[in-house]
């Protein structure tokens, strides 16, 4: 807790807080990872479309030949990152005024937006207008969706259901290089505006599902409603709004947003933007050291180097020289994306979060430091170069199944209710800003025509996974098992080296939860649960 004070000690059962896992709730859950799609699709697609030569000749107004430049590439690719940037720092407050769902509903309306501006585009101003537009409702789904999912995922397989986000990315990701792979031969406008104007469907679905899905019951807490709360509760669980469990989860939920609020009461707007920097670095429970967390991991998330493979993908391909169809290969490192990051769903929860992302980012620098140094010593080799996409097909393995997911897992549990959504809205900010950073500068490092690194920019990716490997090691603590709840008791008591080790051993609201009781008074223990706490 902030200024790592322990919670009021109880003496409950910390085993029985949650129901069961029924197969209704998990499919609840899992079907809010849809949105991950659209955000995968909408980064994935631009790699190819840059590469084809229609959209070439469109955007240069030259014939066979001319090279896409680099500042061109850089705006194109960066502008959406830019939206999505203020997006998700927008995003934060709706989801705490509107509510979760709401607003990654609200999303999906300003990405479809985006994307028409795109599809109608015949010139550099209104693609970038268009991913401009797309950026901030793919930073309020990006932002949101991940707290929505972490609220609502039963503590069993939430690090699971998260990863399906990531998953979802993967698949996006896929399918804009399989469309972009089936029309980068057309000769009109379709070979551009097919892969832009297919990103509509992904966000219909996704907004039309969660028409029908429950808001957040955290939500319900925070807004003092509990009533609607519980019967939310009582949706996801799949239980009867009566029953023990629904009680005894409720009663945890509102106790701990009740002690967090005595300690960092709520006060005006700018007093709770105040409140996520509120405490010391040096106290690993202070709201500070969670803003500072999630906002960083994202970052060291983003330099991992990953985007740059699928952002860049298709003209770094190109310009090896020796690779035959570039597309193609783009197409076989997203696949490879896409199948390795379902491994997550068990050892997410098996493993741990903490144990993925060291031993994560280890594989990842390893692999990049070998293809920079075949790179440097053999670029024009034929058979080095294939051994150089063997080990950037292995580093997108290991990212795939650990910090691709992880980070992302990990955010949606490290901070406190009062602060949630604007913490994970910062922290999804962060990695937009990183992503922007990215997308911005790498074009000029690799090009032909500016820095023509070429290949050896793996050194800068892999030096930056060695800080992925320390970072992870010295700073990121174990959630594994955890309702949200109880991860602020264990950042309260323990460091994040020892986090592994920490048990439960009270509840926020005190008692024994006993599941096999019929439950007497529903409405008085509704009316009671300030006083439980």
């Amino acid at each position: 807790m902030p200024g790592g004070a322990a919670p009021p000690a109880g003496t409950a059962d910390v085993s029985r807080v949650e129901a069961p896992v029924t197969v209704k709730a998990y499919l609840m859950c899992v079907f809010a990872a849809f949105g991950g799609i659209f955000f995968g699709y909408d980064s994935g697609y631009i790699s190819g479309v840059m590469g084809m030569d229609y959209f070439i000749r469109v955007m240069e107004g030259g014939g066979d030949g001319v090279v896409l430049a680099a500042w061109k590439k850089s705006l194109i690719t960066s502008i959406l990152s830019a939206g999505t940037f203020f997006g998700a720092l927008m995003a934060g407050d709706l989801a705490d005024w509107l509510g979760r769902r709401v607003t990654v509903i609200l999303g999906c309306a300003v990405f479809i937006v985006g994307v028409a501006l795109q599809t109608a585009s015949a010139g550099l101003g209104l693609i970038v207008a268009g991913r401009l537009v797309a950026g901030f409702g793919v930073g309020f789904v990006s932002a949101i969706i991940i707290l929505y999912m972490s609220e609502i995922a039963p503590r069993k397989v939430r690090g699971a259901v998260v990863s399906g986000y990531q998953f979802c990315i993967c698949l996006g990701l896929l399918l804009a290089s399989a469309v972009d792979y089936a029309t980068q031969d057309r000769t009109d406008s379709g070979s551009y505006r097919i892969p832009i104007g297919l990103q509509m469907a992904w966000s219909l679905i996704l907004a039309a599902g969660l028409f029908f899905l429950p808001e957040s019951p955290r939500f319900f807490v925070k807004k003092g409603d509990l009533a609607r709360a519980a019967s939310t509760l009582a949706r996801l669980r799949d239980q009867p709004v009566e029953s023990a469990y629904i009680r005894d989860e409720l009663a945890e939920i509102v106790a701990n947003h009740e002690y967090e609020m005595t300690v960092v009461p709520h006060g005006s707007y700018f007093q709770s933007w105040a409140m996520c920097f509120r405490g010391s670095l040096w106290e690993s429970s202070s709201y500070l050291r969670r803003t500072a967390l999630g906002t960083s991991m994202q970052m060291m998330q983003q330099w991992t180097g990953i985007n740059f493979v699928f952002y860049f993908g298709t003209t770094f391909f190109q310009q090896l020289g020796v690779i035959q169809n570039p597309f193609l290969i783009s197409l076989i490192t997203t696949l490879v994306n896409t199948c390795s990051t379902p491994i997550s769903f068990y050892t997410m929860e098996r493993l741990g979060r903490r144990t993925l992302l060291i031993w994560g980012a280890l594989g990842m620098l390893v692999c990049e430091f070998i293809v920079a140094i075949i790179g440097t010593v053999r670029p024009d080799d034929d058979t080095c170069v294939k051994v150089m996409i063997a080990f950037i097909c292995i580093y997108i393995f290991f990212f795939a199944t650990t910090w691709g997911p992880g980070a992302w897992v990990v955010i949606g549990e490290i901070f406190p209710l009062p602060m949630r959504a604007k913490g994970v809205a910062l922290s999804t900010a962060s990695n937009w800003l990183w992503n922007c950073i990215i997308a911005v500068i790498t074009p000029y490092m690799v090009d032909t025509d500016r820095g023509n690194l070429g290949p050896k920019v793996f050194y800068i990716w892999g030096a930056l996974c060695t800080c992925c490997f320390v970072y992870a090691y010295l700073l990121i603590p174990e959630t594994k098992g955890l309702t949200l709840e109880q991860v602020d008791q264990m950042l309260a008591e323990t460091t994040p080296r020892n986090s592994a080790k920490w048990v439960p051993h009270s509840t926020f609201a005190g008692g024994d939860p006993k599941p096999d009781e019929k439950e007497v008074g529903h409405v008085e223990k509704l009316d009671g649960y300030s006083s439980s706490a």
